[in-house]
């Protein structure tokens, strides 16, 4: 979907900063945070894709003041009371409401760990061909959904080239919204800059995405 998630090639924003020695938590409440949402995530109510859509849905005043930890926080609130696991007043009061439907069975650390892994498929697939081949020249599609997409908005209309093909893997603009895992084939797809960001880029520099096979066309 577009929308301020989506900063790549934006200006105004500001340079990117950073932080020398960053702890990979920078308080006791982020690190519980990610232990609650890798928690929430082994009920299988959602999947990770369906988890990114709801952090790109944020109001984008929300988005912007928000720190990263704190997105997380406010989604699997969100996530949470969607899919039943909470109710709103639970929510509010941070007590089990005695009245609430309870989600069976109990998500115990036994069921945590064994979901703990993402359980991704081989990536190699003889049964699903692929449109595209190395070498071959490649458009990205010029698509502007109201729905999950990992085709960044700066690439869009842009031709590359196939680098390399990475194999199979499900398609998460399909999957975020519970559509089947529509497994295709994903690229590295190679850009030059000035392809992407006009004649001021740099004229040897390059930039790579991975794309799958529904978001590029033949150039």
């Amino acid at each position: 979907m577009n929308g301020v998630h989506d900063m790549g090639g934006l200006q105004d924003f500001g340079p990117v900063r950073v932080e020398k020695n960053e702890p990979v938590f920078h308080a006791d409440w982020e690190r519980r945070i990610y232990g609650i949402d890798r928690s929430l995530r082994a009920h299988g109510k959602w999947n990770l894709d369906a988890w990114r859509f709801e952090i790109e849905s944020l109001p984008p005043v929300d988005y912007l003041r928000m720190t990263y930890y704190e997105r997380w926080l406010q989604i699997n609130c969100q996530l949470a009371v969607k899919h039943g696991l909470l109710t709103v007043s639970e929510l509010a009061s941070g007590k089990s409401d005695p009245g609430a439907d309870k989600y069976k069975p109990a998500l115990t650390e036994e069921i945590a760990m064994r979901k703990k892994g993402r359980s991704i498929p081989s990536s190699f697939d003889p049964s699903v061909a692929p449109r595209f081949e190395v070498g071959q020249r490649v458009r990205a599609r010029n698509i502007n959904p109201a729905t999950h997409t990992r085709l960044p908005r700066y690439a869009r209309g842009k031709v590359g080239l196939i680098a390399l093909d990475h194999g199979v893997y499900l398609l998460p603009d399909s999957n975020a919204h519970f559509k089947g895992e529509k497994r295709q084939h994903v690229y590295s797809v190679s850009f030059s800059a000035r392809e992407i960001w006009g004649q001021q880029a740099p004229e040897k520099d390059t930039l790579r995405l991975d794309l799958w096979d529904d978001h590029l066309e033949h150039a």
